[in-house]
């Protein structure tokens, strides 16, 4: 089996003064550099200890310059939070700070407490994104951006930076639902998805069942699994660490959910955890990643190695077993 792979990061907080993280994700990122990982995925989060990239373009730029052969991909960029002429011309200067390698997904944003913050309701969202990424569009592929909706009103912009990549930087889908991986599949996005296998799979059957529509032709786009990874020398090991650093994450993850909302906060009951730790020995993780890319129906594999309070030394010694004695079971 061939599979490429790639990684994602919340860039969640930990018990560790906060240029120390950022320290350490960087060094990470030049490892996953080196060792040939497709992309690094970052997520973009707002007052919440779910999300030190509150701005991914920043943290995107420092990477673009550390590295030279792994894409950027933040995923996603949450534009009813946004002008988007601005994040247009970010887009512009990331692709030609990263000589090319720049990609990009954009979404109405899943938390409506950030959105609430910023002034947005989440009820108008999904309107406003619709209309930012019409404008996004514009700026990355036309000379003048002339737009008059709802929310947006630009007349006579004159565009003098475009991106790198022609006509645009790829593009990315991040969904849950069969309608949205048809319109994915329909407009050539890659997806990404966090669901179970079996749910997965509903998904990428809808996607390829769309894509085989088309009349163009074109290679399929990436259809990528993501999960937490450990790695250990024993499966006890692996799995402590593994559902420590998960145990973390998820506490982020419910933040703000468990301080604005009056219902039960959302639990790891251990169904969740299940669903997104793939922990144990690179025998065990090999085949539990094989095992889940085939029933998923994915052709992408997305992992993440820093999580929750894990160390840096947890997350690299995780990394390079990974890179030593797994990954090279998927190059064939």
């Amino acid at each position: 089996m061939h599979l490429p792979f790639g990684v994602i990061d919340h860039l969640d907080r930990q018990s560790l003064p906060i240029h120390k993280t950022y320290d350490s994700r960087l060094a990470l990122i030049v490892r996953y550099d080196q060792a040939g990982f497709h992309g690094f995925h970052l997520t973009e989060h707002h007052f919440t200890p779910l999300g030190l990239a509150p701005s991914p373009h920043v943290f995107l730029a420092a990477a673009a310059r550390l590295t030279s052969r792994i894409r950027l991909i933040p995923l996603v960029l949450v534009l009813p939070l946004h002008n988007p002429l601005r994040v247009a011309e970010e887009i512009s200067m990331l692709d030609h700070l990263s000589h090319g390698r720049y990609e990009f997904a954009t979404g109405r944003g899943i938390s409506p407490y950030e959105l609430a913050f910023y002034g947005v309701s989440h009820l108008e969202s999904p309107h406003i994104h619709r209309e930012g990424l019409e404008v996004v569009m514009a700026a990355l592929t036309r000379d003048t951006v002339d737009y008059q909706g709802h929310y947006f009103r630009y007349f006579n912009v004159p565009i003098e930076l475009r991106p790198l990549q022609s006509p645009h930087p790829p593009m990315w889908y991040a969904t849950s639902s069969t309608q949205g991986a048809e319109w994915a599949a329909a407009h050539g996005y890659n997806m990404a998805f966090l669901q179970s296998a079996e749910r997965v799979r509903l998904l990428t059957d809808r996607f390829r069942r769309t894509w085989e529509k088309r009349e163009a032709a074109a290679p399929l786009p990436k259809l990528g699994l993501a999960r937490h990874i450990f790695v250990g020398q024993t499966d006890g090991e692996a799995v402590e660490r593994g559902n420590f650093g998960f145990a973390g994450w998820y506490e982020k993850f419910a933040h703000l959910w468990a301080r604005n909302d009056p219902r039960p906060a959302p639990r790891d009951d251990g169904g969740r955890r299940a669903a997104s730790l793939i922990a144990g020995t690179p025998d065990t993780v090999a085949a539990e990643i094989a095992r889940q890319v085939d029933e998923s129906g994915t052709n992408y594999f997305i992992t993440r190695f820093a999580y929750g309070d894990l160390s840096h030394e947890d997350s690299m010694r995780s990394l390079e077993l990974f890179i030593s004695e797994v990954a090279p079971r998927f190059r064939a």
